[in-house]
This record gives C-alpha cells, structure tokens and sequence, in this order.
C-alpha cells in the first residue's frame, strides 16, 4: 500500500535499485492512476498498485512511440518481484492492468504534459499529468460506478471543458450506447448536465 508521495518515491528508488542489477538497457514506462495521482501530489490516498499504461520509446528521429505494457518484459518482472520481497507487496504490486487502452489511442500531445523522474541509472518513469487522468479517471468511474475512481476524479477538479474532452474521447475507447447513457449520468450526477447534453 501507498499512501503518500513519498512512499511511492521510496518504492519506484527500490525498483530502479534491482533495476539496474538486472536489466541490460533502460526502460520508460508511462504510468497512471492512483499511484501517480499520489506521486505528483494530487491526493493522499491509500493505492494498492502501479498501473502501467506503456512502454515509450524514441526513435532515432525523436519521434515517440507507445508500446503496450502487457506482458511486463522479464527484467520488469523480476524487479518488481525483488522489491515486493523486500516491501512485502504483492507480487503484482507493479502491473500493465489499464495498458489495453493504448489499443484505443491515447490522448493527443500526452507527453507534453508528463512529469518525468528518473530512478536508478536504467529506469525512467513518466507520470501522466492533470488532464489526461482526468480522461483515464472519468471513462473508469462511468465504467464502474462510485467508488476510488469518482473520488479521484472530483480531487482534480475537472473544468466543463476537460470533461467534455474526456467524455468525447472515452467513447471512442466505448462505442456502446449504454456507456453513452452511463456517462451522461455520471456528468449529470456530477452537476455537469451542459455538458452531457453534448454528447
């Protein structure tokens, strides 16, 4: 469990540790979710995981590529385990749960928004920033209901405009109508009945 900024520091510094003991050639991972709301300091909430939405890769041009992170490649994995030996985590306390949605496409100009640390020699993890967790946090909470999701997503204080954004590109990852009707809810629940009516 990780509660604050600086236990999820203090996890990822001993990750980028068994990292650089294992690995042949650095990794940057893109990370979301609860772990990186905590990291960045956009809530203090108790997250069990870190969720891993890719591999990002540069090409000789500098131009950036997205690789889905599923399967964790083996030096990751071995890491990972090493650390939640010596953390008594889960085995799966790092995983690629959320990495189906780069299938989908991401949101556009993703990382000029990121905050990017280094941990060890090898490893470099790019936090995704405000308004695309506000995309990731809205299609999760009208997926699945109250809970975590919603929370987070009222702790980054949403503008009708990035919602709005977010719903339009939620529904291209769900093309369904009853997602459609989930998520007008949700933005009407929400106090943002403007906006679903958009939609």
């Amino acid at each position: 469990m990780f509660s604050n900024q600086k236990e999820v520091d203090t996890i990822l510094s001993a990750l980028g540790e068994q990292f650089d003991q294992i690995a042949k050639a650095p990794l940057a991972l893109l990370v979301c979710g609860g772990s990186a709301l905590n990291a960045l300091g956009f809530i203090q909430r108790a997250t069990k995981d870190v969720d891993v939405l890719a591999y990002v890769e540069r090409n000789q041009e500098g131009n950036i590529h997205f690789i889905k992170a599923s399967p964790l490649i083996p030096e990751l994995k071995e890491a990972v385990r090493r650390v939640a030996r010596d953390f008594n985590l889960p085995e799966n306390w790092l995983n690629a749960g959320p990495a189906p949605a780069v299938d989908f496409g991401l949101p556009e100009r993703l990382m000029e928004r990121v905050t990017t640390r280094q941990y060890g020699q090898k490893l470099v993890i790019h936090f995704l920033g405000r308004y695309d967790q506000i995309h990731f946090k809205l299609y999760a909470a009208a997926d699945q209901g109250a809970g975590k999701h919603y929370n987070d997503l009222l702790a980054l204080s949403p503008t009708a405009e990035e919602l709005e954004k977010a719903a339009h590109w939620s529904m291209t990852h769900d093309v369904s109508e009853g997602y459609k009707q989930s998520i007008k809810g949700l933005l009407t629940h929400m106090g943002h009945g403007d906006v679903a009516k958009k939609l």
